[in-house]
């Protein structure tokens, strides 16, 4: 249990509804960005003894370092107990070095976050080869939430009798989560990259036509994996594609090459603020803060 929500002013559309679920006072933490590019921060003067601070962590470079800063003066303000609510958990994917000097940002990320705070709660972090966020976060308890089973509810819902593909295999935990909770048939892509906006995708032998399809993952960014999958399956007679994704990071062009493709609607969580949020992870963070909310460790690859 908490006894405040710290947020930052653009979680505002996360911040209000959590911290009404949690019946719990929330309070801002105020930012002024001097011409050279600091910030200066300021919180309430006097904190409880259990804190939770709401941060996504798109865009992460600059939120890293005002994390830095609101851990430590936190405490000085009376917080004994630290709790980072993190729905979006940047560098996770770099977990291991593929080159000689090449820095493994998973684990070093995952310390510094250990040493600022007691416990971080996230939604759907890319783990491919570390299986809990307890392995991130050292000496400290990580809990990984989903918003699959989520997406699979509002898939089922709003398209008729869909086939749930994963873009590529490491979507596989993902695709299989929100398929069995609902009862859809679901499969996998595999995926041939050739650079970051240069991919190949191999569809699974199906038979798409004259079915919708909606493409499931954790997390969109530039929407070539999505967009390779969409135009394979419209191509094998699929009858509409929708892309459903926990992260909308959607950089640069990604949305317009989706909808240009013919991708019909994309679909997501509000773990990052997007025009396509429709779910809303409220519930899942609320019961996560009050103890009650099942950790998603059994998602696997």
């Amino acid at each position: 249990m908490i006894d405040l929500l710290l947020a930052f002013d653009d979680e505002a559309r996360l911040a209000a509804p959590l911290a009404k679920a949690l019946r719990v006072p929330l309070r801002w933490i105020e930012r002024h960005r001097f011409p050279d590019g600091e910030s200066k921060l300021k919180l309430p003067a006097e904190l409880p003894p259990c804190v939770a601070v709401l941060r996504g962590l798109h865009r992460p470079n600059e939120k890293l370092a005002e994390l830095m800063i609101v851990a430590p003066a936190a405490r000085e303000l009376g917080a004994a107990q630290l709790t980072l609510v993190c729905p979006y958990l940047a560098y996770m994917r770099q977990d291991m070095a593929f080159s000689p000097g090449e820095a493994v940002s998973q684990r070093h990320i995952g310390v510094a976050l250990a040493a600022w705070f007691d416990q971080v709660i996230t939604v759907d972090p890319h783990l491919h080869r570390v299986q809990t966020m307890d392995e991130v976060l050292p000496g400290r308890r990580g809990q990984a939430l989903s918003a699959a089973p989520l997406l699979g509810e509002w898939a089922a819902r709003h398209a008729r009798r869909p086939i749930l593909l994963g873009p590529d295999d490491e979507a596989a935990q993902w695709v299989r989560a929100a398929a069995e909770a609902h009862g859809l048939q679901h499969a996998t892509c595999i995926k041939h990259r050739h650079g970051d906006r240069e991919v190949e995708v191999a569809l699974p032998e199906l038979d798409f036509a004259g079915r919708e399809v909606v493409l499931i993952d954790d997390v969109a960014s530039t929407g070539r994996t999505l967009l390779a999958a969409a135009q394979g399956v419209l191509a094998r007679g699929a009858t509409a594609v929708d892309v459903a994704v926990t992260h909308a990071l959607f950089v640069g062009d990604a949305i317009a090459a989706l909808a240009e493709a013919g991708v019909r609607h994309v679909w997501s969580s509000d773990s990052v603020p997007h025009a396509s949020n429709v779910v809303s992870l409220v519930p899942l963070l609320a019961a996560a803060l009050q103890g009650e909310a099942k950790p998603a460790h059994q998602l696997q690859p």
